[in-house]
């Protein structure tokens, strides 16, 4: 992991994992430095009503999937943050990214589900999942600034009470549609590399966040790698600020929550048109431009800073 940069930029937390050696991590780490912040991985946020295995969730509160059992999962839904070391690992943070990854376990969800039966498809981090969501609710709770990205979206959605799609494939064709892989590649031959989806984004509301940060109608080539997604803000504290339509279906790309002064979820990745841009990589030229991709993270940066100041105010 690269060494947090020196001075008194805003430090902005990326939510905990382990697998902080992968592409996914060090492209959201490599964006917060390009836009001015200083990026520490935060420490895993513990439930004070589940058992561990040093930092892995004990195998009791798994099931043969590895998706968390349902009287575990009640208990993360009912206690959330409480016991937890929420506040003390965003001890001197002012600002969090929720990162991309693995699926969310079903039973996590406000209205629990069965897994989506697709074997193919079958990838879930329970402990990953706790640590992210009582994360997330405290900083929900604590108007904390924060940026959601792909998993972080859904995260953020899942937190807020929102229905998940648990894959968009089957979602589309059990409606008698096609998704076109609009929002993630196939798998690519033998031999070679998936790469992101590339797409546009249309945003539908002028008085949002998105809006003040973006000022553009349309997001075009944002970069795209999910098979998830959330169905609905309604009946939530969430607002959809963004949308994509494929074959007569949308699907939320944005939201925000209003009530609070920075916390804004993307379905997409403008961390990944930020890092090709950055290494100048062929493929780059296919997606936005790195002053738009940064926006987001400069954005949250600027918001980091605002708040430090006024806290050190006298």
């Amino acid at each position: 992991m690269t060494t947090p940069l020196p001075g008194d930029r805003p430090v902005i937390g990326i939510a905990w994992r382990a697998d902080t050696g992968t592409n996914s991590y060090q492209y959201h780490y490599r964006a917060i430095e390009a836009a001015g912040g200083r990026p520490v991985l935060l420490p895993e946020v513990k439930s004070a009503y589940l058992p561990y295995d040093g930092d892995t969730l004990a195998a009791v509160c798994l099931d043969s999937l590895g998706i968390l059992r349902p009287e575990y999962a009640e208990a993360v839904k009912r206690y959330t943050y409480r016991g937890s070391n929420a506040e003390a690992a965003l001890r001197g943070i002012d600002a969090v990214v929720f990162t991309g990854g693995e699926d969310i376990v079903p039973t996590l969800f406000a209205r629990p589900e069965p897994w989506h039966g697709i074997e193919s498809e079958r990838n879930f981090n329970a402990t990953r999942d706790v640590a992210d969501l009582l994360l997330m609710r405290y900083c929900l709770d604590h108007d904390i600034a924060l940026l959601a990205i792909c998993r972080g979206f859904q995260i953020m959605g899942v937190a807020e009470g929102c229905p998940l799609i648990q894959d968009i494939p089957a979602y589309y064709a059990a409606a008698g549609r096609d998704d076109r892989h609009v929002h993630r590649n196939p798998p690519a031959p033998e031999g070679h590399k998936r790469a992101y989806a590339c797409h546009d984004v249309a945003v539908t509301d002028h008085a949002s966040l998105l809006y003040r940060i973006m000022r553009a109608d349309t997001l075009r080539r944002v970069p795209s790698w999910h098979h998830q997604g959330i169905a609905s803000v309604e009946g939530s504290p969430l607002k959809a600020t963004a949308v994509t339509t494929v074959d007569g279906i949308t699907l939320i790309e944005a939201f925000e929550r209003p009530d609070r002064r920075f916390a804004l979820g993307l379905q997409f990745h403008p961390e990944v048109a930020v890092c090709k841009r950055l290494d100048r990589e062929p493929a780059a030229e296919r997606f936005a431009s790195i002053d738009e991709s940064i926006a987001y993270f400069r954005s949250l940066v600027d918001e980091a800073r605002r708040r430090r100041a006024a806290h050190s105010a006298p």
